[in-house]
């Protein structure tokens, strides 16, 4: 078996100049957030640094601190169906009652909640939005910087949250709090992404424990809402968000003297590194003879290095492995080397766009609405018991998710993954029509396990259909679409309280109805063209075979006009 050592040890010089002339791995690869790439002019980027750079202790201490600041403000504003009680029972937006619901008693009153839930719905729209400028940050500034960035917007979110209550009969700081609360976490926790290649043999465990971190964040506001109860309303929210305030505090001074300033260099980067290693100044004034003695000791070091890093398993063995991922999938490069342009115009965007849509509609309507449509369906004591249920599974269903996901991914095929998200979705939105206690407790089951896994997979299949060199901007539009459509839920609220009477049910038929529809579509037209895909591969496969010359093969022949007839002939 070729180890890595060895594949760098027996690669001429000629085969690096080879390779300076075409496109590097880590340039074919490299997945980079930036959404407007080349459609921005070009500015001095951060140089990436090779993780053998710095010591093992430093790049543990950044992964766990990364691990434990994602935890408490990644997406802390997920929470929002724990800390929705808090805020109808500490009153807010109380005065938009009228005196008849004020009467009857309503644990919350029409206006009240429409308000409260826009809240979550701009949090939401601004979390997805945000991905477009955060890309073009870390991509152009560094990680440093945008996790700064990030600490000032929680940092001021925090604050005008703590001074919500108190402002209340001036200004309305509850909706700006919980925005710029929302946009602080995608800084913090994209900016860490680059953290997996710390340690690349470990990088998929290092995501999914900064993913599992993002997960769990949302148990930030239900730890609060247990401490508020059990103090009897005491520990207000401006006593909660004055502590919080430490969070950003900390955060910033932790990336200013451990995060790092610049991302750390992806494993095709390490490899171009050893390939091509570059001379120093003081290389200028030596012989040519002493400059390649040099050259050839700095290769070796590297080399040694990183082959320490990777570890070493036999590099034929890792790209069979990823060449073995792509097979599997069905779809992988359909769209690959194309504008984005022409992507985006394409039903392979088309379609998955609109199924992220109404997806994610679905997902943040019913975080926003729960209590409120099981109190309805079960009635108020069922639902405060099922609202606490869905508050602990949540985060917890993210975490016990996270490891399965990569393996969905990684050995089934893309079409596969849709009808299973399909089929999941369905089964949620089924569930959450039938007005009973236990498929209220199967649909949240079913909900936290199929959040992760669809917004992996929307990142998945965009990587494989549409390429790494496009995926910030592809990615970055789907994202920010669905995010946009999400003011839709004020309207679905509306519908359900004056054409439904608060029944529930209608809104959620039609949100499944238009689910299953797109979904069938997107699943079909990708299984579709898989199976073009795979007659075109087969059929590539076989003009290859054709075109091989055999031992004693007429050259003369084979070259010319249909020479293929004459294959093999002498």
């Amino acid at each position: 078996m070729e180890t890595l050592r060895d594949h760098w040890n027996t690669t001429s010089p000629n085969d690096l100049s080879a390779r300076a002339s075409s496109p590097t791995g880590s340039e074919r690869r490299k997945l980079s957030f930036n959404p407007v790439g080349g459609w921005a002019p070009d500015v001095a980027h951060e140089e990436p640094v090779a993780a053998f750079e710095v010591s093992k202790i430093k790049r543990i201490a950044q992964v766990a601190v990364a691990c434990v600041y994602c935890l408490f403000a990644a997406g802390v504003v997920f929470g929002y169906a724990a800390i929705k009680p808090v805020l109808i029972e500490q009153g807010v937006y109380a005065e938009r009652c009228t005196p008849k619901e004020i009467e009857e008693g309503v644990w919350v009153c029409y206006e009240q909640e429409l308000r409260l839930n826009l809240m979550f719905t701009v949090a939401a729209v601004s979390t997805n939005v945000c991905a477009l400028p955060v890309g073009t940050i870390l991509d152009r500034y560094g990680p440093r910087v945008a996790g700064i960035i990030g600490c000032f917007l929680l940092a001021i979110g925090s604050a005008l949250l703590a001074f919500a209550w108190d402002a209340r009969e001036k200004f309305d700081l509850w909706i700006p709090g919980y925005f710029f609360l929302a946009l602080g976490g995608p800084f913090i926790f994209i900016s860490s992404f680059q953290l997996s290649n710390t340690f690349p043999k470990h990088s998929g465990t290092i995501l999914a424990l900064l993913t599992g971190a993002f997960d769990t964040s949302s148990a930030v506001f239900l730890v609060y809402r247990i401490i508020f109860q059990s103090t009897g309303g005491s520990f207000d929210t401006k006593r909660f968000f004055l502590i919080y305030l430490a969070v950003p505090v900390l955060i910033l001074i932790a990336q200013i003297f451990l995060m790092p300033s610049n991302s750390y260099k992806t494993v095709g980067e390490l490899v171009q590194q050893a390939e091509d290693p570059s001379d120093s100044d003081s290389d200028l004034d030596i012989s040519d003879e002493q400059r390649a003695l040099l050259r050839q000791e700095r290769r070796e070091s590297v080399v040694s290095e990183i082959t320490e890093l990777l570890g070493s398993k036999g590099a034929e063995e890792q790209q069979a492995q990823q060449q073995q991922v792509e097979a599997t999938s069905g779809v992988w490069g359909a769209l690959h080397g194309k504008p984005a342009i022409k992507q985006i115009l394409t039903p392979w965007f088309i379609l998955i766009a609109l199924f992220t849509i109404v997806q994610m509609t679905r997902i943040n309507y019913f975080v926003a609405t729960i209590r409120t449509q099981y109190s309805y369906l079960v009635g108020p004591g069922q639902a405060e018991n099922i609202n606490a249920f869905f508050d602990i599974a949540l985060p917890l269903g993210g975490v016990i998710a996270v490891p399965f996901i990569g393996l969905v991914l990684d050995h089934t095929s893309t079409v596969f993954t849709l009808a299973l998200l399909v089929t999941i979705a369905t089964a949620i939105g089924v569930l959450g029509v039938i007005p009973n206690t236990a498929s209220a407790y199967g649909n949240i089951i079913l909900f936290v396990i199929y959040r992760p896994l669809y917004y992996t997979a929307v990142s998945d299949y965009s990587a494989k259909v549409f390429g790494f060199a496009t995926f910030g901007k592809v990615y970055g539009l789907i994202i920010c679409l669905a995010g946009l459509f999400n003011f839709s839920a004020q309207g679905l609220d509306a519908l359900t309280h004056h054409a439904f009477n608060n029944d529930p049910i209608p809104v959620n038929i039609i949100l499944l109805s238009a689910a299953f529809v797109v979904g069938v579509l997107l699943v079909g037209y990708v299984w579709y063209q898989s199976r073009h895909i795979e007659r075109d591969d087969l059929e590539e496969e076989a003009e290859e075979a054709r075109e091989t010359l055999m031992p004693g093969a007429d050259i003369d022949n084979t070259t010319r006009e249909h020479g293929h007839q004459t294959y093999g002939t002498a």
